[in-house]
């Protein structure tokens, strides 16, 4: 940028990755919150699982050193319409694909587990300012059957659940649920 004088500032835009994906599961806590409130679903961000070393006391109980107890699995999970809910939100930064190394080898087997239970268990997706949810066993299919190491965006806009954003709840993901599960038997003998 050139001021009078011509005097030339360069600005250089610092990127930080330590909080990505905080703003959609921020989204996500809202709606679930909502959902809550209004008695829809009782679904939970599950805490990461710490084992505490050092506590300052002095300070109000500050944390000083922490460690991972274990891997988590995914970030949510819970109870809609009388079935086993859990899901995790991913955030990608690439336009054209999502990466599979965004999901641990873990989470994937915790994913398996989970449909094999006949539980729900899938991914929220923010790419390209929009919401999907791309459900755990189409996930499972394109690992299988592909060897790529990404998810292209065209088969997550084909395959996945458009979610919409509502200023009263955050990101609608019960919506994008009941569109993805419908005639599966998965909600049969429920009420809306």
């Amino acid at each position: 940028m050139k001021y009078p004088n011509n005097i030339k500032k360069n600005y250089k835009k610092e990127i930080n990755y330590k909080n990505r994906g905080m703003d959609l599961e921020n989204l996500i806590n809202d709606a679930c919150k909502y959902y809550l409130e209004h008695d829809m679903a009782v679904i939970y961000k599950k805490p990461t699982p710490i084992g505490v070393v050092d506590v300052d006391y002095k300070n109000g109980a500050v944390i000083n050193k922490a460690y991972f107890k274990e891997p988590s699995t995914l970030d949510y999970n819970g109870i809609y319409k009388g079935k086993y809910i859990e899901f995790d939100a991913k955030e990608c930064v690439s336009k054209t694909s999502f990466p599979l190394s965004n999901i641990h080898l873990h989470q994937i087997k915790h994913i398996e587990h989970i449909l094999k239970h006949g539980g729900i268990a899938f991914l929220i997706i923010s790419m390209n300012s929009n919401y999907y949810l791309f459900k755990g066993d189409d996930l499972l299919h394109f690992i299988k059957d592909n060897k790529r190491k990404s998810i292209p965006y065209s088969l997550i806009q084909e395959i996945g659940y458009p979610l919409k954003f509502n200023y009263n709840i955050g990101i609608d993901y019960l919506k994008g649920i009941d569109e993805a599960y419908k005639g599966v038997g998965y909600f049969e003998n429920t009420k809306n």
